[in-house]
This record gives structure tokens, sequence and C-alpha cells, in this order.
């Protein structure tokens, strides 16, 4: 990890295992794959950003206390107990977030999604 990285999660020090855990399946999958660490989250890019990572910026009721919020973008509304939110921000580009508490969470599930995203982003 970078140190850029790691002073992103300065504040949120409990996630950084989790954010390891997701940036290393996304490594292992795609060897181009490139970051860009901005103010509130952590890109990952192809050609074009497919996901984004964010640590709890702000509360919102009902969620956890600590996580990390896993953003993919998609063409269509994936529906899943596990997406805690989704919007179109343009007609046909979905963005759903996964609310991920533990590295374990980073499966074989979300990975899928994340690999349709990036393929998504590709193809644009």
């Amino acid at each position: 990890m970078t140190e850029d990285e790691l002073l992103f999660f300065n504040r949120f020090p409990a996630v950084i295992p989790i954010y390891q855990a997701l940036k290393d399946r996304l490594e292992a999958a795609y060897p181009k794959l490139r970051l860009k660490i901005a103010k509130t989250q952590i890109s990952f890019f192809n050609r074009r950003m497919f996901a984004m990572a964010s640590p709890p910026w702000r509360r919102v009721k009902g969620w956890p206390a600590e996580y990390l919020l896993v953003s993919f973008g998609l063409s269509y509304r994936k529906e899943n107990p596990r997406i805690a939110q989704t919007a179109e921000p343009y007609p046909n580009r979905w963005t759903h977030h996964v609310i991920v508490t533990r590295s374990e969470e980073i499966d074989l599930e979300l990975l899928a999604w994340l690999d349709e995203a990036y393929r998504f982003a590709a193809a644009k």
C-alpha cells in the first residue's frame, strides 16, 4: 500500500485490511489496473473508472459505524440484498453501493459484479 493510500485511510484504520483485500484481488485480476486517490474515494480504472472504494465519511442511519463502501457501475440496475443503494446518474448508467465490513466479504459474488463493471467500462 502506498503512502498516499495510507494517508487517505488515516481517519479509518479499521477499514485498511478490507481495502487491501479488495485492491489485492483487483490487481491480481487486472494487471493493468490504475488507481486514482481523490478526496473522498479511491477509484479503479481500466480505460475508464469501473469501481470505487470509500470509507464512511458521514454517518448513514442504519449503516454500521465502520465499513468500506465498494461502488461499481453497470448499464442496468442489479437487484441483490447486499446492494445498499443504487442510483442512475445518467440514462442506463447505474451506480451500485455495497457495504463491506469484513475482508471475507470481498468474495466471488462481489468480484463477479466488479468484473462485470470492468467489462462494461472497457466497452464504453
